[in-house]
């Protein structure tokens, strides 16, 4: 099932979407809290069974939390997209709630590239667009290393050649 994630701003525009690997980084992130969780349910539920027959529930409910929250998740990275346009880059994000953040090049102060020891182990990182206004700071993580290099130097080329249009 291939549903159309445009927005109206950028109905006709095509996204680049971030790699795969950010989907997976995202889920071994979120289940680092949910399987210890889960391995200390299964123990007690096999010491405690004859006495607590319903504590196998709860790790029936922990794995049905990992199994749902890892479809999101993955879902969630799918819908991160950011377009390169003329004079502005748009970013979107989000399933439900969707997302829209057009960055004009003119306005752009710096370009960064993160990429913490987990993202240098999946060969990402994350570019990060800072302006002179707080609220048009945007993101765009799991970017593959080369591309966010790439991304980077084309847009603080484009704020430098737009910046001096003002």
């Amino acid at each position: 099932m291939n549903r159309d994630l445009s927005f109206s701003i950028g109905a006709d525009v095509p996204f680049n979407r971030v790699s795969p690997k950010y989907g997976l980084k995202e889920v071994l992130a979120s289940m680092t809290l949910l399987v210890p969780m889960l391995i200390v349910a299964v123990v007690f539920a096999i010491i405690f069974t004859a006495d607590v027959p319903w504590l196998h529930l709860i790790w029936i409910a922990i794995l049905a939390y990992g199994v749902i929250s890892t479809i999101i998740v993955l879902r969630q990275a799918r819908a991160i997209g950011y377009a390169e346009r003329e004079d502005d880059l748009l970013i979107r994000r989000g399933i439900m709630f969707h997302k829209a953040t057009v960055v004009p090049y003119g306005r752009l102060q710096f370009v960064d590239v993160d990429a913490g020891p987990i993202d240098r182990m999946f060969g990402l990182a994350t570019v990060k667009l800072h302006t002179a206004s707080a609220a048009t700071d945007a993101t765009i993580p799991g970017l593959p290393r080369a591309e966010a290099d790439r991304l980077r130097d084309s847009l603080a080329g484009l704020g430098q050649a737009n910046l001096a249009g003002l």
